[in-house]
């Protein structure tokens, strides 16, 4: 099942990070060098725009000769943009397809670099007054897939389907999601409604915000949004993999154990031709992001951070030094 792979990616990945919410204490601290001036540009996920923002805030804060334009339509553009060369960055909340690296490798040579920023909770919300307590995968899928392909079974249309009671039972239920454009669009099409096809009812949203804000607004919805977006009008439903399962909420604690399910890292790519050295620009800020500075503003962000031992390693694969920052 790719969601158990998944969650064994990510375990083993934050194995090392003991502490369920702080920091990893041996991340360095950003040591700024003399002087930086120049242009970049990002273009992709949605549900990193906010994190690009605050790393690019913050960066520019100890150069402020370098401009940013960040640009956070989904994932799905962020290939074409690096491969036109009209971005430097391109993040994203999936992985970028075999197609989609095939087209890069045609046109340079090489396959497109890239290095983990993030760990997302990728959240299932209902409206706050809901009292849902446990949601299962299999559920979900019967609840947003027109084809259930891994559930089977009957469709769940009404929150009577899933065991509410009273004047609940009765309710249908209103699904929110991205459009195609998202990366959190494909990723939950995916791993949670196992390649499955959306029902055709499902409100299609152009960003994560408007996913929340739905949900929160409307009573009888239900959405999938990354935790970052998060607000007090909606609750994450906690999930399990299958019915009867044991649920598992979508704290730090939870997904460092590799017990949440619907976990993935949030990733930015880049053109970097091997062997060659990054220009100090792209190379500088890509040190900020994986150091503690900027790692404290994933956090901040309501992602959860990347531990040292994964920024050494992927610093690394950019031919960037992981000493001293």
């Amino acid at each position: 099942m790719k969601s158990s792979i998944l969650i064994a990616a990510v375990t083993a990945y934050l194995a090392v990070t003991n502490t369920a919410s702080a920091l990893d204490a041996t991340l360095p601290d950003y040591q700024a060098i003399g002087s930086l001036s120049g242009e970049i540009k990002s273009v992709g996920s949605d549900t990193l725009n906010n994190e690009m923002t605050a790393w690019a805030e913050a960066f520019k804060a100890k150069y402020p000769d370098i401009k940013f334009e960040i640009e956070g339509k989904g994932s799905a553009t962020a290939p074409a943009a690096l491969l036109a060369g009209e971005s430097q960055f391109a993040p994203m909340s999936r992985p970028m397809t075999a197609d989609e690296i095939e087209a890069f490798e045609k046109k340079y040579g090489y396959e497109p670099a890239h290095f983990r920023v993030a760990i997302d909770a990728l959240a299932v919300y209902v409206n706050k007054d809901n009292p849902i307590k446990c949601l299962s995968q299999v559920q979900i899928d019967r609840m947003f897939s027109s084809t259930r392909k891994g559930s089977g079974g009957r469709d769940i249309a009404s929150w009577g389907d899933v065991g509410l009671t009273g004047d609940w039972a009765s309710l249908p239920i209103n699904f929110y999601g991205r459009n195609a454009l998202s990366g959190t669009y494909e990723f939950f099409r995916t791993h949670v409604l196992y390649g499955g096809d959306y029902k055709p009812n499902v409100k299609q949203q152009i960003g994560s915000a408007a996913v929340v804000e739905g949900v929160a607004g409307d009573k009888s919805a239900i959405g999938y949004s990354g935790l970052g977006y998060k607000t007090d009008g909606v609750r994450a439903v906690p999930v399990s993999v299958y019915d009867g399962g044991e649920c598992y909420e979508t704290s730090a604690e939870m997904v460092r154990a590799g017990k949440y399910p619907i976990a993935r890292y949030l990733e930015i790519y880049v053109n970097r031709k091997p062997a060659e050295a990054l220009d100090p620009l792209r190379g500088e800020f890509i040190k900020f992001i994986l150091s503690k500075d900027g790692q404290a503003l994933t956090e901040k962000g309501g992602y959860y951070s990347i531990n040292n031992e994964e920024r050494q390693v992927d610093l690394g694969r950019l031919g960037l030094s992981a000493g001293g920052q």
